[in-house]
């Protein structure tokens, strides 16, 4: 039986991140043009909720930017009310940027 073979996206992409009121916006971009159609497949906005269960508490929305290789996910309701008002340690847009690099997706 063949197991599946997983990585972390920080192993094909590099991420940024932003953070206004109780919105994030991440951005990941694929360290090679080669690496964007898996990325597109397997990066999907119910994934990237999903791996940010118990965070994110609204939608999350993604927009394919592929000449730059790019994807940015805006996710509302993630940041606890919003930075000045979270009783939360560090849950500000980088520190989510770090989490999403964290994400593993299945290769072939």
């Amino acid at each position: 039986m063949n197991a599946i073979k997983t990585i972390a996206l920080r192993e094909l992409a590099h991420a940024r991140a932003g953070d206004k009121g109780d919105i994030s916006n991440l951005s990941l971009i694929a360290y090679e043009q080669k690496d964007y159609e898996l990325l597109r497949r397997e990066v999907t906005p119910e994934r990237v909720r999903q791996h940010f269960a118990g965070v994110v508490r609204g939608g999350v929305t993604r927009y394919e930017l592929p000449q730059l290789g790019a994807f940015n996910f805006v996710m509302q309701q993630a940041l606890g009310g919003g930075v000045t008002r979270s009783l939360a340690l560090d849950a500000h847009g980088k520190c989510l940027g770090a989490a999403l690099l964290a994400m593993r997706i299945p290769v072939p």
